[in-house]
């Protein structure tokens, strides 16, 4: 394991995070399992363990404070977070949180999940001031804020106070498709470092598509799909601690692999890497204009375009993202669909229709 220095300690480049921890049922964590997990960590050198008050129902919190009780105390770093929209009461969480994490400090403290429609409620309604207070109480050693904000409101916050570090969505795909590179460089530019969530993208840069993996493994055979992600946020000299959500011991052992020293991707590696995923995307997305040929001559009134939207946030997102469904006004389901082909007759794209309603419909049966 290597370490990054942070003002006045070290901190592993690899995080524990405590979200996507094994499961004894829906609502309950196995706490013999992710003990188990903590374990390996914590003897193979990670030393930054992240929750939330609203992980699991607080039971991320209370699991990850059964096992820390077992630990010295200067011995692991302990983040977690404050999200108003779970309980706008920060006096009466954050005192939960110390009695959950049964710990009388927090070390990396975070205002959670800024977004553009919560900033005024957290700006506005003293959460910031409190939580400053903690910390010059010694109850909050470092205090910090994650993000899914846009940009603008990113910089607006970022400017708001004297933040010691930042949590964002940052990986491979984000960079190239989404915001994750500006949002690096608003950080970088006020020198806030940065923990990073998502490298491997809720596991959906684990498991590319078999053209991209085979190019991949071609360079580098024993690098595993996330290997290679976590490798890409690496390579990035503002990243403090990189988290993942480790649910069992082969994640965290390869994990580990990738984490036994500081090296990223050499240049040809970047370039590779940023070639496959320029392939998966264009593997997994589907170039529907919403142009509406395909809906006229549908017999069974599906609203096409928006299915081929809901599919494309679910190859690139995953399941989640399927409760979109309840917002499309739409006649007939995907599930509806009787193959008859009238639609891709007239789609500019060539799309294979009624293949993906297919394969939308059986995923929509799973959720």
């Amino acid at each position: 394991m290597f370490y990054k220095p942070f003002q006045d300690i070290r901190l592993s480049g690899l995080g524990m995070g405590a979200m996507r921890l094994p499961m004894r049922d829906e609502d309950h964590i196995d706490y013999e399992k992710a003990h188990a997990i903590f374990d390996e960590a914590y003897e193979a050198g990670i030393n930054y363990y992240d929750t939330a008050y609203v992980y699991n129902g607080g039971d991320s919190e209370r699991c990850l404070g059964q096992w820390l009780k077992t630990k010295p105390r200067d011995s692991f770093y302990i983040a977690s977070k404050f999200n108003v929209n779970a309980n706008p009461d920060y006096r009466a969480v954050f005192e939960e949180q110390l009695e959950r994490l049964q710990t009388d400090h927090i070390d990396f403290y975070l205002i959670h999940c800024l977004k553009d429609y919560n900033i005024d409620k957290y700006i506005d309604g003293g959460a910031v001031e409190f939580f400053q207070e903690q910390k010059r109480l010694g109850r909050i050693t470092y205090l910090g804020f994650s993000t899914h904000a846009d940009l603008d409101t990113l910089t607006r916050f970022a400017d708001h106070a004297d933040w010691d570090f930042a949590q964002i969505q940052m990986n491979y795909y984000d960079w190239v498709y989404g915001t994750a590179a500006k949002e690096y460089e608003i950080l970088a530019q006020r020198n806030i470092p940065i923990m990073v969530m998502e490298p491997v993208r809720g596991g959906r840069l684990a498991s590319l598509t078999p053209e991209v993996e085979a190019i991949l493994k071609a360079a580098h055979p024993d690098w595993s799909m996330a290997s290679w992600a976590l490798r890409f946020v690496k390579s990035h000299p503002q990243v403090q601690v990189i988290l993942s959500g480790m649910s069992n011991l082969e994640q965290l052992r390869d994990n580990l692999n990738t984490f036994a020293d500081a090296e990223g991707l050499c240049d040809e590696d970047m370039a590779m890497l940023m070639k496959a995923g320029a392939l998966f995307r264009r593997q997994i997305y589907v170039p529907c204009t919403e142009c509406r040929y395909c809906t006229a001559e549908c017999p069974m009134s599906i609203h096409i375009p928006a299915f081929m939207k809901l599919y494309n946030n679910y190859k690139i997102h995953g399941p989640w993202a399927l409760n979109g469904v309840d917002k499309i006004e739409t006649q007939g389901q995907p599930g509806d669909c009787i193959a008859c082909g009238a639609c891709m007759g007239h789609c500019p794209q060539d799309i294979q229709i009624p293949k993906i309603l297919a394969e939308l419909a059986g995923a929509l049966a799973k959720r």
